[in-house]
């Protein structure tokens, strides 16, 4: 675009919006009725603002060694933040991104189109029917952040999910997701049981005040069937403007505590949010 205007379109799932940022010349927010989704910097791919999306780049960083090529699925597309990033960091990834509202796939590629040859398919569907007919291993890292408005889809939530997740994984592969939730943790904890029902290794990152349960807010959680690098996360979670903790081994089955894992048919969506939680304006 060569004029910085904000862009609002209705979309299969709810009215988006893409408004420029004034302090970055061609960076851009997205909403989704009002909850932010995405920001993107087309100069700077590799920024991340968010502070869930950084905690989800330091897993990414830390799944292999700098620089090399992954093969990562995304669930959930918004503005391709954490695709861009990976293209940038990561150059000849192959990548998929699956993202149901079609419409938005479509202001995306027209308002902030992805470089060329950035090794990035874009994939309109559902994204538990397209994990379901995937190939088995055949990614190295799955990226879970699919939010319809303000919560994760229920389908999105249960233990036959995980499986399926587990099985599109190769045997070193990484599984990360991002969820909302607040204490008591009933949510998050069934989501903790699930994951550990599949995955050997399991991480937690979230803000200490999250998880004193003194507000709602995002938790990173990480799977996999090889030890986690939980060293190098701890140390780039905790320098970051918004610190965060990164919980794992008997620490993580403590807070796990006796919840089990969701089956399809008891699945729920995530909570709602408290007004004002994620809201923009």
């Amino acid at each position: 675009m060569n004029e910085a205007v904000p862009v609002s379109r209705v979309t299969d799932h709810g009215t988006a919006k893409l408004m420029p940022d004034v302090d970055r010349a061609r960076a851009w927010l997205l909403t989704v009725d009002g909850a932010p989704q995405s920001y993107v910097d087309l100069d700077e791919p590799a920024h991340l603002e968010f502070e869930y999306t950084r905690r989800l780049g330091h897993v990414l960083d830390t799944v292999a060694e700098p620089g090399r090529a992954l093969d990562v699925l995304h669930l959930g597309g918004g503005a391709f933040t954490l695709p861009r990033y990976v293209a940038a960091t990561r150059p000849g990834s192959r990548q998929d991104v699956v993202e149901a509202d079609r419409g938005l796939l479509d202001l995306v590629a027209e308002h902030l189109p992805l470089p060329a040859g950035a090794g990035i398919t874009a994939h309109g569907a559902d994204a538990r029917a397209w994990l379901e007919a995937a190939a088995a291993d055949s990614a190295d890292v799955l990226v879970a952040d699919v939010f319809g408005g303000s919560r994760v889809p229920a389908h999105l939530t249960s233990v036959g999910y995980v499986r399926e997740a587990a099985r599109v994984l190769r045997a070193d592969g990484v599984y990360v997701a991002n969820l909302a939730d607040a204490t008591p943790f009933g949510f998050l904890r069934g989501q903790l049981a699930g994951l550990a029902a599949c995955f050997a290794e399991l991480a937690l990152i979230a803000e200490p005040a999250v998880l004193r349960g003194r507000r709602f807010g995002n938790a990173v959680l990480v799977a996999a069937h090889r030890p986690l690098d939980t060293a190098a996360l701890a140390r780039r979670t905790a320098a970051d403007a918004f610190p965060a903790r990164v919980v794992h081994g008997p620490a993580l089955r403590d807070f796990t505590g006796d919840a089990r894992p969701v089956r399809d048919e008891d699945a729920v969506p995530s909570p709602e949010p408290p007004a004002g939680a994620f809201g923009i304006g």
